[in-house]
């Protein structure tokens, strides 16, 4: 069973509380490579394909011929999750089945097909086509500045250790003129964060997002999720695993100072029930405990 993460509102700020994280390296450790690969997304419920190419890049071996489809259908997959069934149910809306293939654009965006332009996103919002519900859902709770998280963007360099940074989907589209607009009017709260996962939904239904791992100089290794960036790295010596580090979306969400932490603490205090909806928002990736506090 995967731990929980626990969560308390108080007047001193969000009090967070990670499980204690999987000891990758100690289960991977003098494994084979192949062995090694086909393990590490066994540990983990969610992104497996991103885990196993992940892997097999690090460890220097070969990308088989449909790793990177399966890792587009997974990103695809978990932006449709979120847009037609888990975050309708937290507004109040009745989830849909998912769409089927062929018709995925005009079921997520209407007969447009393609996201809104800026000057378009109020009357789209108001059309009630495609997803257009969800994302009107999300706005009408969240003014400026409410649950927001302002941070470095991720760097090669920040991927590849535990510090708070910006990694999300919006890494892969910093110039998008639509979460521009957004990030100008009401920060980077729900709806910019929302939006960024709509874009890059339409990135994969355009095939504009086409995922692989990239070798950075220094060896590590980065992969897209459905979240953001994966950052891997290994050294094998003599046909076995000596070491293995492994740095994901949710460990710079929930790092101290994080975007969790930050986009709670910005959600006014009368508005504390809307923490749950914030939180599926970010996607720790993780079942999420809220608990009560003294001074709540």
């Amino acid at each position: 069973m995967t731990a929980a993460l626990h969560i308390a509102l108080g007047a001193a700020g969000p009090r967070i509380v990670s499980p204690a994280p999987v000891p990758v390296e100690a289960l991977l450790l003098n494994r084979r490579p192949e062995e090694a690969a086909a393990l590490l997304p066994r540990l983990f419920g969610l992104c497996r394909a991103a885990q196993s190419l992940g892997a097999r890049a690090a460890l220097g071996l070969p990308v088989r011929p449909g790793d990177r489809a399966a890792l587009a259908d997974e990103i695809l997959r978990e932006h449709l999750m979120r847009f037609f069934v888990f975050w309708p149910r937290r507004l109040g809306l009745p989830p849909a089945p998912l769409p089927a293939q062929g018709r995925m654009a005009e079921a997520v965006f209407g007969p447009a097909g393609g996201c809104p332009g800026p000057g378009a996103l109020s009357d789209w919002l108001a059309s009630g086509l495609g997803v257009a519900p969800v994302l009107a859902g999300i706005a009408a709770r969240f003014g400026p500045g409410e649950a927001v998280a302002d941070l470095p963007e991720s760097t090669a360099e920040s991927l590849a250790g535990g510090a708070a940074q910006e990694n999300s989907p919006w890494l892969r589209h910093r110039d998008n003129p639509l979460l521009a607009g957004i990030e100008a009017r009401l920060g980077r709260g729900p709806l910019w964060r929302a939006a960024a996962r709509l874009v890059d939904l339409e990135a994969c239904l355009t095939g504009a997002l086409a995922p692989g791992a990239e070798l950075r100089p220094g060896g590590t290794v980065l992969v897209p999720t459905a979240r953001g960036l994966c950052a891997l790295s290994a050294r094998v010596c003599e046909g076995r695993v000596s070491s293995f580090r492994r740095w994901t979306p949710t460990d710079h969400l929930l790092a101290p100072g994080g975007v969790l932490e930050r986009s709670l603490a910005s959600l006014p205090r009368a508005r504390g029930a809307l923490a749950p909806l914030v939180v599926d928002i970010l996607d720790p990736c993780m079942p999420v405990q809220f608990e009560e506090t003294a001074d709540a």
